[in-house]
């Protein structure tokens, strides 16, 4: 008995053609912020939320844009290398210069601390053996009060404006001479180190000047150390009878116990024991605060420092910046 031939499936009958074999084709994941789409398997980018794909897009294109076309990749390489070391350098520059600052502001937070706890002779000998001390104080002092509203050698300054050209004025604790370069005044110029041309380096408490030879003594912020009524006694020695005794003050100095209050009434009262009358208190300014007085028409004092209660003026403590 003949076998009977097998059926040949619906693909291969005889005489057909063959047909191509079919393949499916993976759908392609798509990124975040794009859609696939099931019909044509082709990814696009998302109408609505696709905005990241899109900023990538421009990302590349700029950077495409910004790179010439004869580059080299090693050149490119390079290029980006260096910029990235500039980048470096400059981030390496800025932390360099806040260290700096900060031990600089240490310092003359350390050196303030120094001046306005120890008598004058020590202030001497300390800024004469290490001259280089009292520019780093400076320095310091200038960027502590650069916000300043005003400074009070401005103020100062303004007040001689006022004043006779003829007269003479006795500036103590100049610092670098501001004041004789600003007044119109001859000005003799005194601190513990001669850091200007014309400053006289001395202890306040004994200047080379004549007695009776001034008519104007400015304390500019110099009414620093623990002995400081030995300089309102020299100033008052070297002020002519009615010479005229200016002097600026941190404000915090006359604070009461706990910082609140001013008390400006016992440093008014010593200064009048030692031959001054009160002229004007000016408290305008926030941070400090004025005195004019004038020296007795006799010209004689009715008190020494050591018999007069001298109030103990606070230490000017400056903030970390």
């Amino acid at each position: 008995m003949l076998d009977r031939p097998k059926k040949q499936a619906a693909t291969g009958r005889p005489g057909s053609k063959p047909q191509p074999e079919t393949k499916t084709v993976p759908p392609i994941d798509p990124q975040p912020g794009q859609v696939h789409t099931k019909k044509s398997g082709q990814t696009l980018s998302k109408v609505h939320g696709g905005k990241a794909a899109g900023k990538r897009q421009q990302e590349d294109w700029v950077s495409k844009a910004a790179t010439p076309a004869n580059q080299t990749p090693d050149e490119q390489q390079r290029e980006a290398s260096g910029a990235k070391s500039a980048l470096g350098k400059q981030k390496e520059g800025g932390l360099l210069a806040q260290m700096r600052a900060k031990l600089s502001g240490g310092r003359f937070r350390w050196l303030n601390e120094q001046l306005y706890t120890c008598p004058g002779e020590e202030a001497l000998e300390l800024m004469q053996g290490q001259p280089h001390l009292f520019q780093q104080y400076h320095e310091g002092f200038q960027q502590q009060t650069a916000k300043w509203p005003v400074q009070p050698v401005e103020v100062a300054a303004r007040y001689l404006l006022g004043q006779g050209k003829e007269l003479t004025v006795a500036d103590f604790g100049c610092g670098d001479a501001q004041l004789a370069a600003l007044a119109r005044q001859k000005v003799h110029s005194l601190d513990l180190v001669s850091s200007a041309p014309g400053v006289i380096a001395c202890n306040m408490a004994h200047t080379p000047l004549e007695t009776a030879s001034v008519d104007i003594a400015v304390f500019c912020l110099a009414l620093m150390g623990t002995d400081y009524p030995s300089f309102l006694e020299e100033a008052h020695r070297v002020l002519k009878p009615q010479g005229l005794l200016w002097i600026a003050e941190v404000r915090s100095r006359f604070a009461g116990e706990g910082g609140e209050g001013e008390s400006f009434g016992p440093f008014l009262k010593a200064l009048q024991g030692l031959g001054f009358s009160k002229k004007n208190v000016d408290t305008s300014n926030s941070h400090f605060v004025i005195f004019e007085l004038q020296k007795a028409k006799s010209g004689a004092k009715t008190g020494s420092v050591e018999a007069l209660q001298w109030p103990s003026l606070k230490p000017c403590v400056y903030k970390k910046r």
